[in-house]
């Protein structure tokens, strides 16, 4: 299975609706919230090319988006084999 990693913050309804995608699939993630660990910014504007807005969704080596484009892989039937399911 791939390693999933979500940058967020605590209050980002986004953030919660992506995660809640992760659980109902019951695959594992890290979690970066960036309310309580505020340096990892710029290691998420690295990451993910200077977007500024979470969340900010890698599965593996690859830079997902955002919770939008996370659920646009799970219709389009793309979102399994990424998580390797």
């Amino acid at each position: 299975m791939a390693d999933i990693t979500i940058y967020s913050t605590t209050i980002c309804p986004f953030c919660v609706r992506a995660k809640q995608l992760f659980k109902k699939k019951g695959v594992d993630f890290t979690e970066i919230n960036l309310d309580k660990q505020p340096d990892r910014r710029d290691e998420m504007l690295a990451k993910s090319g200077g977007r500024r807005t979470v969340p900010q969704i890698f599965i593996g080596d690859r830079h997902v988006g955002g919770c939008d484009d996370l659920y646009e892989l799970e219709l389009d039937g793309e979102l399994d084999p990424l998580l390797g399911l």
